[in-house]
């Protein structure tokens, strides 16, 4: 791996033994075929409000959103209808992490730049960004949402999961007026107080042994 220190590698080196055999053929075109494809956010409220049965009480929301020609962001939720308990933008193009999409195995791993002892770690400012083991740049977590970040947590409001796009809020002609989003559940593991992970669930309930799109994973790492 490039660029990525040896605490960082090693937890992506062991999710790699630990996850190999659940990834499959697929790329971005895989992944939205699991999901519901809708336009709007009336419309997923209306479909996808109940929960599923396959997901468990200890998992969590992961929303990756973003103009088609612009960078994404990152939310995490615990509850669909509260604010993200965490929320980035990521130093990545959309096009440059549909690529990534198309190598089945996509892990982005983030590694604060900075520690206190008395935040929790999704609680840290400055972070190194990763995908696939390459460093890709650095974000700093944002403490409010911007006018479109909270649009796009409106309509999703009563969305478990799915994929598509949503109306833009953004006069800006650069954003193309295209809000792509994906959204799907994840497991959250708490490896310690300075790691956590999260993978996402599988839509699939009938196929659970053989993953139909790319494995998608989340890392948190703060150095000791």
């Amino acid at each position: 791996m490039e660029n990525v220190n040896p605490g960082l590698a090693s937890l992506l080196r062991h999710s790699t033994g630990e996850n190999k055999k659940r990834s499959g053929g697929g790329g971005l075109l895989r992944m939205l075929k699991l999901f519901p494809m809708l336009s709007s956010g009336c419309k997923m409220v209306a479909l996808l409000g109940r929960p599923r049965k396959m997901l468990k009480d200890s998992a969590t929301t992961g929303t990756i959103f973003g103009y088609r020609k612009g960078r994404v962001s990152l939310a995490i939720q615990e509850d669909t209808r509260e604010m993200p308990i965490f929320l980035i933008e990521l130093p990545m193009l959309a096009s440059a992490l549909n690529k990534e999409m198309g190598s089945d195995i996509v892990r982005i791993a983030l590694e604060s730049e900075t520690r206190t002892n008395k935040k929790k770690l999704l609680e840290e400012f400055v972070w190194g960004v990763y995908c696939n083991g390459r460093k890709v740049g650095y974000s700093i977590r944002r403490k409010q949402m911007s006018d479109d970040e909270l649009q796009v947590m409106q309509h999703l409001r009563g969305v478990s999961m799915g994929a598509g796009v949503l109306p833009s809020a953004s006069d800006h002609k650069e954003c193309d007026g295209e809000m792509t989003y994906m959204r799907a559940r994840f497991q959250r593991v708490l490896g310690s107080k300075d790691s956590e992970a999260f993978y996402m669930i599988n839509p699939d309930t009938h196929n659970t042994s053989h993953s139909q799109g790319p494995e998608f994973s989340i890392f948190f790492l703060r150095p000791h």
